[in-house]
């Protein structure tokens, strides 16, 4: 049966109140006892308020505030900016025969002025071969989801396995290739550019 939601709490959601209040407590390494013990208020309660199970009366967020030596602003600053894009299935997009060619998938298409792009990219077994240069390797991070990769940064190769992660920040020459006869898939991240090179979805 689906928890129904007040007008209240679904106005309150945003600011996160729960949330802040157990940064505020953990950030100061206090438990729930003690900070019981400081406010006066139960664990019970205490507990219930970080968790979003009970929405805290401005007498009790005062109290909470004077203990955490922060006002009641904190807990109610409007949000400057806030995005979020889910992209679905991704596990089963550009997932042709091996003879296909390389494919990116964008992972956050249609965020407006986003900063990073995070990006599915399915390598073709063999594509280190004669692969021309991606430019600057610039800052990337990037993780091998499933099989081998070979990077190549200013002339220094490293074979990367399924699970291991690189991070660059370089403005040497970068190539990369699946490596062996397996396709290789990675998730990458970069600073977006001016214009995002290619927003490629392979059906």
């Amino acid at each position: 049966m689906a928890k129904t939601v007040s007008h209240a709490q679904w106005f309150l959601a945003p600011y996160c109140i729960g949330m802040k209040l157990r940064g505020l407590r953990t950030e100061k390494r206090l438990t729930l006892a003690r900070l019981a013990e400081e406010t006066g208020l139960s664990t019970a309660l205490l507990s219930k308020l970080e968790t979003d199970r009970m929405t805290p009366t401005l007498l009790t967020l005062a109290t909470l505030c004077r203990v955490h030596g922060v006002g009641l602003g904190y807990f109610f600053c409007e949000p400057t900016e806030h995005s979020l894009s889910v992209t679905r299935k991704v596990a089963t997009q550009g997932r042709g025969r091996s003879t296909d060619s390389s494919s990116l998938i964008l992972l956050n298409p249609g965020v407006p002025d986003r900063r990073m792009d995070a990006c599915l990219v399915d390598l073709a077994s063999g594509s280190g071969a004669g692969e021309p240069e991606i430019g600057n390797a610039g800052a990337m991070l990037v993780y091998v989801l499933d099989g081998r990769l070979h990077l190549d940064v200013g002339g220094m190769r490293e074979t990367l396995e399924t699970g291991d992660c690189a991070y660059l920040e370089s403005d040497l020459p970068m190539m990369w290739g699946a490596a062996g006869k397996q396709r290789c898939r990675l998730l990458t991240v970069t600073p977006t550019k001016a214009t995002p090179a290619a927003e490629v979805e392979e059906s």
